[in-house]
């Protein structure tokens, strides 16, 4: 999944960060997973997409550092489960050995170190079942397509002779 956006809100505004499926994966169309986070998570999310430069690390830049010198890497942050409005995920790391373990964490933790690690983020098919909406964008996209597709054929059937009315005639006059 791809990061759609980010929204950090504060007071009665609720922080989102918005996941879509990536083109091609096999689903009919993209398919948008919103998941409440914190506006500090938000804020973290987005530090680690616009990566800024120098500065203290933070706390997920810690986790980040901590797990490379524990001599493993991260391959993926899985979204696995949602209850009610509760999502789960957790990090896989693998180990130097070769061994791939899973660690819980919150949906807005695990997708802060992915972006930091450029590491994929994936959501189970229940997941997308359970709390994904449509991508009404690609929606309205595919239908401009096909009314251009329609106007572009009836342009194509038209010949001189329907354009040989003169002003103010009726066909066949």
């Amino acid at each position: 999944m791809d990061i759609e956006s980010v929204v950090v809100g504060g007071g009665p505004v609720a922080s989102l960060v918005v996941l879509k499926t990536r083109e091609g994966d096999g689903s009919s169309g993209a398919r948008l997973l919103p998941i409440r986070v914190g506006s500090v998570e938000a804020t973290s999310i987005t530090m680690g997409v616009n990566r800024p430069r120098g500065g203290r690390p933070m706390t997920h830049d810690l986790l980040c550092a901590t797990i490379s010198a524990l001599g493993a890497k991260t391959a993926s942050a899985r979204v696995m489960a949602v209850q009610g409005t509760t999502f789960f995920a957790q990090l896989e790391l693998v180990c130097a050995t070769g061994e791939r373990t899973f660690v819980d964490a919150r949906p807005s933790d695990a997708i802060a170190v992915a972006v930091r690690e450029d590491v994929p983020i994936y959501a189970d098919d229940s997941v997308l079942e359970t709390a994904s909406m449509p991508d009404f964008r690609g929606v309205e996209r595919e239908e401009e397509r096909r009314e251009l597709s329609e106007f572009h054929d009836f342009v194509e059937s038209l010949s001189p002779e329907d354009f040989n009315v003169a002003h103010g005639e009726k066909e066949g006059e």
